[in-house]
């Protein structure tokens, strides 16, 4: 079934239903709404054709039924909600079919119960449709709705908190109705104080829809005194622009940007900002958002940018961040932003300023407005050798949008192309302000005929030139049409002695009959720019022979008139709602006839009547008579007045006819000059032809390089990403690289103490050699004694027998030997221990540290010697031993021969 059947379809389980509430019926709207929701139909719905408006009109009546099924419910708010993400469709529900009122009611309805789906759909619908849409505080619930609103933002945080703050944020955001009407309740400071709680909240979308309730509630008082001081502002700065460049999504970012934008209108809040001292490192982060966005945000990005461009200070260091990113001063506190890698953001947006028609958000309009603005500072800073760079690469674009379009069927894409003429023609004229160098650029890729078929397609497509100053100027097409021509002659006028054959192609436009309604349209229009740039192109049109001069004093003169019958009739229809009341009023109270005969009364007998001066047949007072007479009276005058209008015109149309025949006369004396001069430029003709083909071939081959240009553009973004993930590499080495830096340092300290230790045990070992060398002395002493004393024993052997008398001294000898060799003795065990301990040392240096193996191995090499050799001095001892024990006994059996009483027990020879 098709778009216009399934509407059908829906109109008729509409009517069904609101006649039988059955099941049955409610099941086929079901159906109805389900398939209209599939088929989303946004942009059908947004024209003003008949069968839209009505299912529009049947979805509203179904909303405002108190009695109809809650599923039903869902599912239209859910298919307005699908609706609304249109702009023209949002504005026609919020605007001629009042569906914010009808929500209120839904909401007020679905408040008792509050995990009720339909609830929070509707509340999600409003915020989306109130949004920078002012909400008239007389409609019907929306006192309801606030308090509702109020209450729960005050209650147990849920899941319909976020969606009422925000919905409240909107209410309040430029509506000095609801603003009062929450300052006058009772609660008011309760209110206050949940909201200054909810800016310690972990959500960044709940900070800053309590923020910019703030905002709108007590900027100009004294909780916003306190809140948005010089003390504490500073740190609302960091916290806004915290949130616009890591909000929680688009949502955050738009209600974020918005509330930084109110505070600047507060001029104090302003001076604050200028004096903000990390607003560098802050507007480079904002900047960094116009790369790799979706439109939305980037639409947002530069609603931000052109607001700060209202501030003088804000506007010069704006165009610095644009044009010299590099000779910008960047703060170093960026704690509260993750700084990504740097690009240019001129190139950015120039990309935004070329965007596609068919696109969403129109980012390019706002980005050639802010180009405008950065010209504009440009002018009055005087700087423009940072811009000569930046004109190269806009010109190309500014050249784009200037281009004549296609046939494009869809007004609403050739609203969007004229508005980004009109955008891109102001850009232009700033640049010829700055200086002749950039003129001079400017003049080498505009030309002639380009200007020539832009406002040529302007007077054949907009229909600028059919109507005479009335009802073409007032359609909104038309006003962008003549915007253009306007701006493009003014365009014309700067560049008609750089450019080649542009000034003869302006003053043949002057001249141009077609030209009289954007005239009338800029001489009559309330905004000033116009207004001049009307006059200026007068002024250079007024001199000129053939400047049809009275038609346009007679298209002013009728607007004019047009504009003030208008206000007149405005006026009349107020005035002529009170009589006709009184009438009816008096008509009703009298017994007169029935409506049916009121109403088929004819006028123009009424009028004879009067005339005649016969009575009427109904008992009606004077006051009546002269009630009439009035009112007939000033109609009788808008029909004088409409006359001497339409002899007017008719008037104006002679003189356009006379006009018109003075210049038919002018036309045949020019037409034989002109024929004498067709020869002459017929040989100009070819030469111009040769070099318009040189030229073509020199445009191709500029386009050529256009789209060369455009491939590098897009190179350089990849370059640009590819840069990004090099940079977010180099932060994980960078990482990594003081992670091993640490171990490093720790290692470093850890080979210093065993090198320490290592020097310690070398010290330790050079003792232990001396003291291996002391030992060695020793124990050659001790052999040296061991063979004196086995030669004194043979000399005592051999002089026993002679001498007996020297035996005392001989056992006193035996003793000192003795003692010494307890000496021995006890200087083997400290031996012994001391091996025992150098053999736990040397185990322990063995496995600190490899070197020193080796040193150990020769240590327990010289140690094995040591045992062989205290081995060999033990046996040595042990035959000494028994050596001494025979020698006892040769004693003793001495002493017995010789009679003394001396055994060989009560000897004891010991070393």
């Amino acid at each position: 079934m098709d778009a216009s059947g399934c509407m059908k379809a829906l109109l008729l389980a509409a009517t069904q239903y609101r006649a039988a509430k059955t099941p049955p019926n409610a099941a086929l709207l079901q159906r109805s709404l389900e398939v209209i929701s599939g088929l989303k139909l946004t942009r059908l719905f947004a024209s003003n054709q008949i069968l839209p408006s009505e299912c529009l009109s049947c979805l509203v009546e179904l909303l405002e039924d108190a009695n109809i099924n809650p599923s039903l419910t869902l599912s239209v708010v859910t298919l307005l909600s699908q609706l609304a993400l249109d702009n023209e469709t949002r504005e026609a529900l919020q605007d001629t079919y009042h569906v914010t009122s009808m929500l209120a009611g839904v909401v007020h309805r679905s408040s008792t119960n509050l995990s009720d789906p339909v609830l929070l759909q509707s509340i999600q619908l409003l915020q989306r449709l109130t949004y920078n849409v002012p909400v008239f505080c007389a409609g019907a619930n929306i006192d309801e709705l606030i308090s509702f609103l109020m209450h729960h933002v005050q209650s147990t945080e849920d899941e319909l908190t976020i969606p009422c703050l925000g919905l409240l944020a909107n209410l309040c955001r430029h509506n000095l109705s609801i603003q009062t009407q929450i300052k006058s309740l009772n609660n008011v400071k309760s209110f206050y104080r949940t909201l200054i709680s909810f800016l310690a909240h972990s959500s960044l979308t709940m900070v800053v829809f309590a923020l910019s309730v703030l905002s709108s509630l007590t900027l100009n008082e004294e909780v916003g005194e306190k809140l948005f001081h010089a003390r504490n502002i500073h740190q609302t700065f960091q916290l806004i622009f915290n949130i616009v460049v890591n909000g929680d999504g688009t949502l955050t970012r738009k209600y974020s940007v918005d509330l930084l934008m109110d505070l600047l209108k507060n001029p104090k809040v302003a001076d604050y900002l200028t004096r903000y001292e990390h607003f560098t490192s802050c507007l480079g982060q904002v900047l960094d958002l116009l790369h790799g966005r979706d439109p939305d945000s980037s639409s947002k990005i530069l609603e931000l940018l052109l607001a700060f461009c209202s501030v003088v200070e804000l506007r010069h260091t704006l165009r610095q961040a644009i044009l010299e990113p590099s000779g910008l001063p960047v703060s170093g506190n960026t704690r509260f932003v993750t700084r990504s890698k740097t690009f240019e953001p001129s190139v950015a947006l120039v990309h935004l300023s070329n965007q596609p028609l068919e696109g969403s958000e129109d980012c390019s309009v706002l980005a050639l407005q802010l180009f405008k603005e950065i010209f504009e500072d440009v002018i009055n800073t005087g700087n423009s050798a940072s811009a000569e760079h930046f004109v190269d690469l806009l010109l190309p674009v500014l050249l784009d949008h200037l281009q004549t379009p296609e046939q494009i069927v869809d007004e609403l894409l050739v609203k969007k192309k004229c508005e980004r003429m009109v955008k891109a023609i102001n850009v232009l004229t700033n640049i010829l302000f700055i200086d002749g160098t950039l003129k001079m650029h400017a003049s080498k890729v505009v030309t002639a005929s380009q200007c020539m078929s832009l406002i040529e397609h302007q007077f054949t497509y907009s229909g600028i030139g059919t109507g005479f100053g009335t009802k073409a100027v007032d359609s909104k097409m038309c006003k962008l049409a003549a915007d253009i021509i306007l701006k493009t002659l003014d365009l014309m006028s700067r560049l008609k002695q750089d450019v080649p054959g542009m000034e003869v192609s302006f003053y043949k436009i002057l001249q141009d009959q077609h030209l009289i309604t954007p005239l009338t349209f800029a001489l009559t229009s309330d905004h000033r720019e116009q207004v001049q740039v009307g006059l200026g192109i007068l002024f250079e049109a007024a001199p000129l022979p053939d400047f049809p001069a009275i038609v346009l004093g007679e298209s002013i003169a009728a607007s004019n008139a047009y504009r003030q019958q208008e206000m007149e009739h405005a006026s009349k229809r107020i005035q002529m709602q009170s009589p006709l009341t009184s009438v009816t009023s008096v008509r009703c109270s009298s017994s007169c006839p029935s409506s049916d005969e009121s109403t088929t009364s004819n006028i123009q007998e009424l009028i004879q009547k009067l005339h005649s001066g016969l009575e009427m047949k109904e008992p009606v007072t004077d006051m009546r008579i002269s009630d009439i007479m009035d009112v007939y009276e000033q109609k009788l005058s808008a029909l004088a007045s409409k006359e001497t209008r339409l002899q007017d015109l008719l008037e104006a149309k002679a003189l356009a006819l006379a006009q018109s025949d003075r210049l038919m006369a002018q036309y045949r004396c020019q037409r034989a000059q002109a024929e004498s001069e067709a020869r002459t430029l017929a040989a100009v003709l070819k030469d111009a032809e040769r070099k318009n083909e040189e030229l073509n071939d020199l445009l191709k081959a500029q386009q050529v390089e256009s789209e060369r240009a455009q491939a590098d553009i897009e190179q350089l973004f990849q370059h640009n990403k590819k840069l990004q993930t090099v940079a977010e590499e180099h932060e994980i080495l960078k990482k990594s690289s003081v992670d091993l830096l640490q171990r490093y340092e720790t290692m470093e300290r850890q080979y210093k103490d065993l090198q320490i230790t290592c020097n310690s045990l070398n010290k330790q070992m050079e003792s232990m050699k001396k003291l291996n060398e002391s030992l060695k002395q020793q124990n050659d002493r001790t052999a040296a004694q061991l063979e004196e004393a086995e030669d004194h024993r043979k000399e005592l052997q051999q002089q026993l027998q002679e001498r007996d008398g020297k035996i005392a001294t001989l056992q006193q000898k035996i003793k000192v030997v003795e003692e010494k060799l307890k000496a021995q003795q006890k200087e083997k065990t400290d031996m012994e221990q001391t091996v025992d301990i150098l053999r736990k040392e040397l185990s322990k240096t063995e496995q600190a540290r490899k070197e020193l193996s080796i040193k150990a191995s020769s240590l327990e090499v010289q140690k094995s010697q040591l045992e062989g050799r205290l081995e060999e001095k033990e046996a040595l001892v042990k035959l000494q031993k028994e050596e001494l024990n025979k020698h006892s006994n040769m004693i003793a059996m001495i002493h017995s021969l010789s009679g003394g009483k001396l055994t060989a027990e009560t000897v004891n020879l010991t070393l």
